[in-house]
């Protein structure tokens, strides 16, 4: 077998690994701008939800949900699981450990093997984690862990929640999020400006209970919310790194194509050569 007959099985090897890349970054692609169309509904609920608890006077309650002065903190750590995306959940894990500087007394609470993995590997401790998310389903873990943290401030073991995250800017960019969770004192301003509006509305159940059964509804769909854009945000990594991969290995595939046209012209003039050769020694 001659050199150029070696180098056309790599060509062949080289073209059959573009065209799976391909493969793969179509299907990101379209998982990406699936997703993302699915996107607005939660703007439509989240206007829906405050213009809701807009209508009563919750400013002046005091609730652990909504006003709370315990300085102990959890860090709600969410990685993604999908593959091509270990930049990105790296990048997550910094930005954590940003918010663990900040507060060195907070505790980790983690979603994702991968989350798990990488702050073990860096000594962390982790006082809860869920790793089977994609197994169980987004909506009830989201549930099972708002349920955990409305408990962990309810019978006081801490009062503020921050959630870290991968969030998708755009299409084309991703980066680590960190969002204030608890106390929810961000549904309050929009409702202090129009409560005036509403004068006459009938409350037929006590303000306190009223809050905490909305910021407990609030919790879950925000944490429900961060998880459709933990998996758009892992989308939009998949489709970058493999548009990254594809344009490596058409370079890769012009080399060794370029590597075939040279070494199938070396093995012409090696035959060219041998046959002279031939020639000259029958002549003489």
């Amino acid at each position: 077998m001659g050199k150029a007959s070696k180098v056309k099985v790599e060509v062949g090897e080289v073209r059959e690994l573009v065209d799976l890349i391909g493969v793969l970054k179509d299907v990101a692609d379209m998982k990406y701008h699936a997703m993302a169309s699915q996107r607005v509904k939660f703007n439509r609920f989240n206007e829906s939800f405050t213009d809701f608890f807009s209508l009563v006077g919750f400013s002046q309650v005091q609730h652990p949900l909504v006003n709370n002065s315990n300085p102990n903190a959890i860090i709600l750590v969410i990685s993604t699981e999908r593959g091509f995306v270990g930049d990105l959940n790296s990048r997550v894990i910094a930005r954590a450990m940003e918010e663990k500087e900040k507060n060195p007394q907070a505790q980790f609470v983690v979603v994702g093997k991968k989350g798990v993995m990488k702050l073990e590997g860096m000594g962390q401790k982790i006082v809860k984690s869920w790793e089977d998310v994609e197994d169980r389903g987004f909506y009830e873990v989201a549930v099972e862990i708002k349920t955990y943290l409305v408990k962990e401030v309810m019978e006081g073991r801490t009062g503020r929640v921050t959630i870290v995250y991968p969030w998708p800017k755009d299409y084309t960019v991703t980066k680590p999020r960190a969002v204030k969770m608890l106390p929810c004192e961000d549904l309050l301003p929009k409702q202090v400006q129009t409560v005036e509006k509403f004068r006459q509305v009938l409350e037929e159940s006590d303000s306190i209970d009223m809050t905490g059964y909305l910021a407990d509804l609030w919790l879950s769909s925000k944490i429900y919310e961060i998880f459709f854009d933990t998996n758009l945000a892992a989308a939009s990594a998949q489709t970058q790194q493999l548009d990254s991969s594809l344009t490596k290995m058409r370079k890769e595939r012009d080399v060794v194509k370029l590597k075939y046209r040279k070494a199938k012209r070396g093995d012409i003039d090696k035959s060219l050569r041998e046959v002279f050769s031939a020639r000259m020694m029958v002549t003489k």
